[in-house]
């Protein structure tokens, strides 16, 4: 039998390759003479960079940035064979920057991505790659467009300062020192959501509140947003309101397309063409995809629902495995993966499940072969 694993990673207890690797060792003890392919996923956030290096080669390259709250650190961005730099928001302004911090998500930028950029291109980059997903901010890309020589203006002409709240006075988008080098290079966006910006199913009301803005606040940085989105669409023509994936990464998505001209993609997608998915899938008689939570929020456009949406069009089945499940029946039926298990046996707290997450991973994998297998067999006798 030949056996596909593409996973992505099961955030905050292991990456990609890992989950793939424990899959496979739980796999190997039902069918130990499979063929197994690893293709470890990401959908353009997290984990992205690593598997387009592990897949193509190249190199990464440190750089000192600013986080989401303005303390220096170190990010690293990519580079493919090539030339192509692929850029990972989260490396920048990551969630993990955020969390066990007391400061307000009110005060958090994007100035870091923006400073990759300027690296990138000054390196002499003129194709880039810019995953976004797993951000710790809200603020549209204002800062990273601050980075890149942009100034947001109010009606008076005054710079506004950087803070997600400020758009809800801009005006004006003055872009006459713009970093020339923007212009000229082909920018592709990646984006993890397919959410737009505004409304309710914009990056404030999705996401806004895992990163801790207060139930109170959602209407004023959507108002924030949309007032971005009202001059955005004024100055430069481009409509980012309702975009889909312009919500990504709290709204870094509208920023890089709507004022630097990027294109736009379901991150899935592209990494899954990148791999050479379809090749993969139609070679194999089953696939074993999983990830962290398997919720609504894979239906729009996470690693999951496009390895199924794949893997359905060459009629291959696909086992998910992961660490909790929320779903409907109805929102089961639209995944439309032949099984789909957690790996958590029983009550425990997150953090245990986070440090034995490699056992479930590699005993659930097991558990899902030996019911495909016997599955399998039963149907054969009944044929």
């Amino acid at each position: 039998m030949r056996i596909l694993i593409a996973p992505d990673s099961f955030k905050g207890s292991l990456p990609a390759r890992a989950v793939a690797q424990h899959m496979e060792n739980g796999i190997k003890k039902v069918a130990p003479h499979s063929t197994i392919k690893l293709l470890p996923l990401a959908d353009g956030g997290e984990g992205t960079l690593d598997c387009l290096l592990q897949a193509k080669g190249g190199y990464k390259v440190s750089v000192p940035v600013h986080d989401p709250l303005g303390r220096n650190i170190l990010a690293q961005y990519g580079v493919l064979p090539d030339g192509t730099a692929v850029i990972e928001a989260a490396a920048a302004i990551g969630y993990h920057l955020m969390v066990n911090t007391q400061q307000d998500v009110r005060k958090a930028n994007s100035v870091g991505v923006g400073e990759l950029i300027k690296h990138a291109l000054e390196a002499g980059h003129t194709s880039l790659m810019i995953g976004l997903g797993g951000s710790g901010t809200n603020d549209g890309g204002v800062g990273m467009l601050h980075a890149l020589g942009i100034r947001l203006l109010n009606a008076a002409g005054e710079e506004l300062p950087l803070v997600p709240l400020a758009c809800q006075q801009l005006e004006r988008i003055d872009d006459t020192e713009l970093h020339p080098q923007i212009r000229l290079a082909n920018i592709r966006v990646v984006a993890d959501v397919t959410n737009p910006l505004c409304g309710p199913s914009g990056a404030t009301a999705i996401y806004g509140p895992q990163k801790g803005i207060a139930h109170q606040w959602i209407n004023l940085f959507d108002q924030a947003l949309a007032k971005f989105a009202e001059v955005v669409e004024k100055q430069f023509g481009v409509h980012v309101a309702s975009l889909p994936g312009a919500g990504a990464a709290g709204g870094l998505g509208a920023a890089l397309v709507g004022v630097l001209g990027a294109k736009i993609y379901r991150g899935i997608e592209q990494m899954l063409d990148w791999l050479d998915f379809d090749m993969h899938a139609t070679r194999a008689d089953l696939i074993f995809t999983g990830e962290g939570k398997t919720d609504s929020q894979t239906l729009h456009g996470k690693a999951v629902f496009g390895v199924a949406q794949r893997a359905r069009r060459v009629d291959t089945p696909v086992i998910c495995i992961s660490g909790s499940i929320d779903m409907t029946a109805s929102q089961i039926d639209q995944l439309g993966v032949t099984g789909l298990l957690s790996i958590v046996p029983g009550p425990m707290s997150l953090e245990q499940a986070f440090h034995d997450a490699a056992f479930h991973v590699e005993r659930t994998s097991q558990t899902a072969m030996q019911i495909f297998l016997a599955n399998s067999l039963s149907k054969g006798e009944k044929d």
